[in-house]
């Protein structure tokens, strides 16, 4: 929502050539969202789900952090202005999902790595079957 909400203070403002970095973000945003409530996470299992909103956290706190600094810096319309407070608040919400999605992120890497060679030996070790 406060992606949407920037891409209308964009386009609202003279500094409408930002606009397409809110647009992106949303839509991105919405895809991820849609994702995870129609269950698509555990249908493709090939796909590493936190990873992808992990890396989209990153990614849109760093470009709203320079963005929002290009709009407050350079035009000093009001919509400008707007769009850039609300873009340094949405660094901050996306810097705060970064950690929540960074945690989910090493347990979904640990669940991972238990599923590792290790793991198989000691299942053959085990058997008592003995094919040579």
């Amino acid at each position: 929502v406060l992606s949407f909400v920037i891409f209308i203070c964009y386009i609202a403002s003279l500094a409408a050539s930002f606009m397409m970095a809110p647009l992106l973000e949303f839509l991105l945003a919405l895809f991820l969202f849609f994702a995870y409530a129609s269950k698509l996470n555990e249908k493709f299992k090939g796909a590493h789900w936190p990873l992808a909103d992990f890396l989209r956290c990153v990614t849109a706190a760093i470009i709203y952090f320079a963005i929002s600094i290009a709009a407050v810096s350079k035009y000093s319309d009001g919509a400008s202005k707007a769009a850039g407070v609300f873009g340094f608040a949405a660094t901050i919400v996306f810097a705060i999902d970064f950690y929540i999605t960074f945690n989910d992120l090493v347990a979904f890497l640990k669940q991972g790595s238990s599923d590792s060679p290790e793991g198989r030996k000691t299942e053959d070790e085990d058997s008592d079957s003995d094919s040579d």
